[in-house]
């Protein structure tokens, strides 16, 4: 009787033992996304373009940056009679739970001219942005408003033309 329990006892407990030894292996990447919008209504891309005109020698424009890897924004000016005299960064904040909450103060602002074109530009580079939700959730976007001011006696019958273009920056090679 007793070997006939020792051995009962060993036909259930070496199969389980050897299930549970078994290992299920599972490979899957996530395509690095960066968006931007202007407001919450706005349909997310990784470019924005804007035109504006009128003689408002300081405008604001609150972009809005999801991102689930680290991220680039390139800020390029154009224009053919308005003088740019400053294009900055005014402020950055978290719009809710679900963004990382180190991305605030990691915003790098990298303002300079670029050579070829000799219009002012504006880099923005940063960590990855949100942590979960989607590319419309309300809590995980950071929103960077970006100032600019024209020098006022440049700005009759001119308008100004900005392209914010967003790239991933990969964390791997």
């Amino acid at each position: 009787m007793r070997c006939l329990l020792t051995l009962i006892a060993f036909g259930v407990l070496v199969p389980a033992g050897v299930k549970a030894q078994s290992s299920v292996i599972m490979k899957a990447t996530v395509s690095e996304t960066v968006t931007l919008s202007v407001s919450p209504t706005s349909t997310p891309s990784n470019i924005v373009n804007l035109t504006l005109s009128g003689d408002e020698p300081v405008i604001r424009i609150p972009l809005l940056v999801r991102s689930n890897t680290s991220f680039k924004i390139s800020a390029i000016f154009e224009t053919k009679t308005a003088m740019l005299s400053e294009l900055s960064v005014e402020d950055v904040r978290a719009t809710g739970s679900l963004v990382s909450p180190q991305v605030v103060n990691a915003v790098r602002v990298n303002p300079h001219l670029d050579p070829e074109l000799s219009q002012p530009l504006l880099v923005l580079t940063g960590p990855r942005v949100s942590l979960g939700g989607t590319l419309n959730s309300p809590n995980n976007a950071l929103e960077i408003t970006v100032l600019i001011r024209l020098k006022p006696e440049s700005l009759r019958e001119s308008s100004v033309h900005l392209t914010f273009v967003a790239t991933p920056v990969s964390l791997t090679p």
